[in-house]
């Protein structure tokens, strides 16, 4: 199992290669307040002086550091492979047993550690500046030792409270923020450092560490200074986990003072003067704590904590390996034959465009109507309902109505119905019909050009590579639809200019609807009947001029069944005038029923001002029109019959414009779009002319192909590297 940090830092160094840090390796992070002793760990557990030293905040950026453990064995493999190099660097060999390598430098190899040292204060100074800023952007660096054990550590800059010289107001947030992106990784052991001599209690370390991991079942406790503490004190109760216990352990250790650095105390020696010090001061703790306890403690945590995280960890890079591979797919291979890669889009285009508008495209939304589907809610939803909602007699009163009859009839009055007044007044509903018929045409028009959006983001993503043919596509088709609209817009104005030019009072349908209107009149004149006086024979009350039998639906016989009930009112009159032309003459009935009803006359028209017999002049242009009053019974059945036959007719032509409006929007405008579309790319688009142009891709797609082939890359090698770990049953 001691292979697996190997494994973990193979892997590692396969997405060092990409700059990625999408996967959650296993790492050990090192958290502390400033000055609290990380820095001393870390180069206790190398063995060499590597990390920049001196007062205030030293640590500015993210140090990633792989130690790679090696035997004599490794060493020659490894002279040997970097003289077999084929980039054109030759290395000669490595003089020496330890050597680092930086991410940022490439191949070049550092066996002068203070040259290490000095490097990362450069890399460090050139990202971050000189004005004790911060950055999260790491720095990688990989030392290859026989006196490490394998072990993957990244040490941060050290909490802070109170920002001291030119340092952002903000410094304590920033490296709360840094912190807390390493710490959160489910995949991190978190090395919290704390001083001996200060209080546990207070330990920032162990606060923010408890905050990603109240468990602790991640979390290991270094305590630092041991041999710092007051006189009279010891570290036996913290070392023991009576003060704040922590599931991993606690270990101490005792770092190196700024003197011993300053002298150049090598760290093996430092190391031994440990171990004296444990021994003499916690004998019985002495086995259990120190470095190289600390060094073997973190491998095998580390192993373990390893082992948990392969399954998930290998789950994690099949999924990105397939988003990878996906992504490069849409980005598409270089373009090698532009003319039918040209054709190609067009016509790829123009299928999902219609199989959009059928309703069989490939990539069907979920969210919201689309496409075929929205036109035919257009049609038989919003259309359909608004036609319903048209009141068949909306906007016209009755005072309409009896104007329309009265202005029919010129200076006569009528004696039947005129039937110019129906003409003209359902001519005016039917009317009503054209406004929604062509809102219908535009709503239509909107999905269709719609539709090209959603083909470019869903069906045809080819098509982002290229931004000038994209462009170009979208200008022809919106051109097609917006010649088209003209054209369907003429087609539904003259389906209700036809209704409109021909009032089809033969309709079957609308014959039926006057039959039954006219059932309803008779049977209303049937109770009339019943309720006139004995006087008058009913026999003669369907008699007409001269004796002629009328229909019972005749408006003659209306008439003079009113004019009948009027004259018996009135038993006055000469014999000869009621029997002029034959038993109920309907002229003189009709005169007696005017002179017997004088309340309707006095409805329509007020006393005159003066009487022409006093000799008084009358102004007839001065006599008051009034304009709302009771209607006679003529009146009201008058209106009331206009108004039947409007709404009957008007129901038969809505129903045929809500027919015929889909059926020409969809050959006019849908259907042509469809069988044109095609041919109308193609013969816009396909010239040798426009192919460097238009196949011009976009700045930054080369870019992110590249980008995206060689995290695929790296992916697919890390997935070979778990699945060796399977082979070799370390897994």
């Amino acid at each position: 199992m001691e292979a697996l940090i190997p494994v973990i830092n193979k892997l590692q160094d396969v997405f060092n290669t990409v700059g990625a840090d999408i996967i959650q390796l296993p790492q050990i992070v090192v958290v502390g307040t400033q000055s609290s002793g990380k820095s001393s760990v870390l180069e206790s557990l190398v063995g060499r002086d590597i990390l920049p030293r001196g007062t205030g905040i030293v640590t500015r950026r993210p140090l990633i550091l792989q130690l790679v453990h090696i035997d004599p064995e490794d060493r020659r493999k490894s002279n040997e492979e970097n003289e077999s190099k084929k980039n054109g660097r030759l290395y000669r060999g490595i003089d020496g047993e330890e050597w680092g390598k930086f991410l940022h430098t490439k191949n070049k190899i550092y066996t002068d550690f203070e040259e290490i040292r000095k490097e990362i204060e450069a890399e460090t100074d050139r990202i971050s500046g000189d004005n004790k800023g911060i950055s999260d952007e790491p720095i990688h660096l990989k030392i290859f030792s026989p006196h490490v054990v394998n072990l993957t550590l990244v040490d941060l800059p050290g909490i802070t409270k109170v920002p001291v010289g030119d340092q952002p107001k903000d410094i304590e947030l920033q490296i709360r923020e840094l912190i807390f992106k390493y710490i959160s990784n489910p995949n991190s052991i978190i090395l919290a450092v704390t001083a001996a001599n200060t209080d546990m209690a207070t330990s920032e370390a162990l606060k923010v560490a408890r905050e990603v991991d109240p468990d602790g079942r991640r979390t290991l406790a270094v305590v630092t200074k041991l041999d710092l503490m007051d006189a009279g004190t010891d570290a036996m109760d913290v070392l023991m986990g009576r003060v704040i216990p922590v599931k991993l352990g606690i270990i101490g250790v005792v770092n190196r003072s700024q003197l011993d650095i300053n002298q150049k105390k090598l760290v093996a020696d430092a190391i031994r003067d440990e171990y004296a010090f444990l021994q003499k001061k916690y004998p019985s703790l002495a086995n259990r704590n120190g470095t190289k306890y600390l060094a073997r403690t973190l491998n095998r945590l580390l192993m373990h904590h390893i082992r948990d995280c392969l399954p998930e960890l290998k789950t994690r890079i099949n999924v990105l390996a397939a988003q990878y591979q996906s992504l490069l797919n849409s980005y598409g291979e270089p373009v090698e034959d532009k003319s039918a890669t040209l054709l190609q889009l067009i016509t790829k285009f123009a299928a999902e465009y219609c199989h959009t508008i059928e309703g069989t495209a490939k990539y069907i939304e979920t969210a919201e109507l689309c496409g075929g589907a929205r036109i035919c809610y257009i049609f038989h939803e919003t259309f359909g309902r608004t036609l319903e909602s048209v009141d068949p007699l909306g906007g016209l009163t009755t005072i309409d109505v009896l104007t329309a009859i009265r202005n029919a009839t010129g200076p006569r009055p009528a004696l039947f119905v005129p039937e110019v007044s129906f003409e003209l007044l359902v001519k005016r509903q039917v009317k009503r019909l054209e406004e929604p018929s062509l809102r219908c045409v535009e709503l239509v028009h909107e999905e269709m050009q719609r539709i090209i959006q959603h083909c470019s983001n869903y069906s045809t993503q080819e098509l982002l590579r290229f931004p000038k043919l994209h462009d170009a596509i979208v200008e022809v088709v919106t051109s097609l639809l917006r010649k088209r609209l003209p054209v369907t817009n003429e087609m539904v104005h003259n389906l209700v200019a036809i209704e409109l030019a021909y009032i089809n009072t033969k309709h079957p349908d609308f014959a039926d609807a006057c039959g039954l209107m006219n059932n309803n009149i008779e049977e209303q004149r049937r109770n009339r009947m019943r309720d006139l006086p004995s006087a008058v024979p009913r026999d003669k009350s369907l008699k007409g001029p001269g004796g002629q039998s009328l229909s019972p639906t005749d408006p003659l016989a209306l008439e003079g069944e009113a004019a009948k009930a009027a004259a018996s009112g009135s038993q006055s009159g000469p014999v000869s005038e009621q029997q002029d032309g034959g038993t109920g003459n309907w002229r003189g009935m009709l005169r007696k029923g005017e002179d017997g009803a004088p309340s309707d006359r006095t409805t329509i028209q007020p006393p005159l001002p003066a009487s022409p017999q006093k000799g008084h002049a009358v102004n007839l242009l001065d006599v008051p029109v009034p304009v709302s009053r009771k209607l006679s019974a003529r009146e009201q059945r008058d209106c009331e019959v206009i108004e039947r036959l409007i709404k009957s007719y008007f129901l038969i032509v809505r129903k045929n414009i809500q027919d015929s409006v889909p059926k020409a929007v969809m050959h006019f405008l849908v259907n042509h779009v469809k069988d044109c579309l095609q041919s109308e790319l193609v013969g816009q688009l396909y010239k040798t002319s426009l192919l460097n142009d238009l196949l011009t891709e976009s700045e930054d797609m080369a870019q992110r192909r590249n980008e995206a082939a060689d995290m695929l890359k790296a992916l697919q090698k890390a997935s070979q590297v778990i699945a060796e770990i399977r082979e070799t049953h370390l897994w």
